[in-house]
């Protein structure tokens, strides 16, 4: 079978079930796992250079919203019709975030081939468990994708068990920076599963921008910085624009030293398998527990909580 992924977690969905040499294209943002995925054919590009632009020019590029308005996504029409694909993957989630489902469709519509699209659009843990079974059973591979689920399931469960008994911090996640927007869909329900509780968004959420007086009437104990599409060290290169915000070091996440910059891409922003991961590291960062692998410092750092630092 010939399998397209224009979404990074769906990709990630492949690899875990087993089906790497089986994708023939992908999009320019899928990079797990490495080594299996960096000869694929890419067949997307972005209209943006995101390195270069601060989160608010690419928020007003946008359309002055982080999950709607235009994509950051172009789509290789001619590349994708070269590649004679049997699946295409793709979402009808968030328009801004990768390539959309109706534009896909039209796009396969007009190529002389057999080609079936799937949209993915889970919004709770829940739902991107069960787009492993989906995925799965439109590849084949049911068997696999419900051991999977299962093994997923049980990793999640193991969090819920070794953060058993200990205080439940106060949580605000944010998702990106200017403007100031709350992690919704299904990072809340990480955070509960880890032991916090989440402020700001609701499980499933499909949230809108805060306001930084909003941040400061919760006063969390404890603030996740996980910008959408963010690598840690580029979320570092804007710390300022939480750092001197009016009231910020009056936060008792602040005082307690308990600021810190996440794998948005890898573990949080994208819904697949590895928001399991999210659970296990978020375990740990809220109560030093270890639920799974050890947490590395690349996947748990220290935000620079003064101007300057």
């Amino acid at each position: 079978m010939r399998i397209v992924s224009l979404l990074p977690a769906a990709t990630d969905i492949v690899a875990e079930l087993g089906l790497s040499q089986q994708l023939v294209g992908r999009t320019h943002e899928c990079d797990w796992p490495p080594r299996e995925v960096a000869s694929v054919p890419v067949v997307t590009g972005a209209d943006l250079d995101q390195d270069r632009l601060t989160s608010r020019e690419i928020s007003d590029a946008v359309g002055g919203s982080a999950h709607s308005g235009s994509s950051l996504y172009t789509l290789d029409t001619e590349a994708l019709a070269a590649l004679r694909p049997d699946v295409v993957l793709t979402q009808d989630l968030c328009d801004v975030c990768a390539v959309s489902y109706e534009k896909v469709s039209a796009t396969v519509r007009l190529l002389d081939a057999d080609t079936r699209v799937l949209s993915l659009e889970p919004r709770t843990l829940d739902d991107v468990l069960d787009c492993l079974v989906t995925v799965g059973e439109l590849l084949g591979v049911r068997e696999r994708a419900e051991q999977l689920r299962a093994e997923l399931t049980a990793r999640l469960d193991r969090v819920r068990a070794a953060v058993t008994g200990h205080a439940r911090p106060r949580v605000v996640a944010i998702e990106w920076l200017d403007p100031l927007w709350p992690a919704g869909h299904w990072v809340p329900e990480q955070i509960t599963t880890a032991g916090g509780e989440p402020l700001l968004a609701m499980p499933g959420e499909h949230t809108k921008p805060m306001t930084w007086e909003a941040v400061r009437a919760a006063r969390p104990d404890v603030i996740l910085v996980l910008p959408c599409g963010f690598p840690p060290e580029r979320t570092l290169r804007e710390a300022e624009l939480l750092t001197e915000l009016p009231g910020w070091e009056e936060l008792p996440a602040v005082h307690g030293g308990r600021v810190r910059v996440l794998d948005g891409p890898s573990y949080f922003n994208r819904p697949g398998p590895r928001v399991v991961r999210g659970a296990e590291v978020l375990a740990h960062v809220l109560h030093g527990v270890q639920a799974g692998e050890t947490v590395t410092a690349a996947e748990a750092r220290p935000f620079p909580c003064l101007p300057g630092q």
